[in-house]
């Protein structure tokens, strides 16, 4: 069985704290319930529509594959049940940057891209152990 990088139930709190900048995209402001993280995340909610104080689980992986072998990087019809069926939302990524957690008052920062729609998570330190600079990310998101 795949072991997710991280999986939380989020909270939004807000929609868009900047302002609407794109018409089919909106980012939430999200806190987690069980490890107090604190997400930024562009979602496509033409496809996805989400309301604050709505709830989601969120989980982070390197790979698709149930057995968690490593991802290909190509497509392939899939003749096997993935991680990807048991989520209704599912980005592909990168992650681009992870601060060690001086400037956030002890708290570490991860930021992915997920072609264009940008990812920012924040918490303690323990939970970015796993992590590592340019690795795949894969987003999967289901409403509670």
């Amino acid at each position: 069985m795949a072991e997710f990088l991280f999986e939380d139930i989020f909270k939004i709190e807000r929609l868009n704290p900047d302002g609407k900048k794109f018409d089919k995209v909106t980012r939430i402001e999200a806190k987690s319930e069980k490890f107090d993280m604190f997400m930024h995340l562009d979602i496509n909610t033409e496809i996805y529509p989400m309301k604050e104080r709505e709830k989601f689980s969120m989980a982070l992986s390197s790979t698709l594959n149930e057995d968690g072998t490593p991802d290909t990087g190509y497509y392939t019809q899939p003749n096997r049940k993935t991680l990807a069926d048991n989520y209704e939302y599912v980005m592909q990524g990168k992650l681009f940057r992870i601060s060690e957690g001086s400037g956030h008052g002890g708290r570490a920062e991860i930021d992915a891209s997920f072609g264009g729609l940008l990812m920012m998570l924040r918490g303690d330190p323990s939970h970015f152990k796993k992590y590592e600079l340019d690795q795949r990310l894969f987003l999967l998101i289901r409403k509670v």
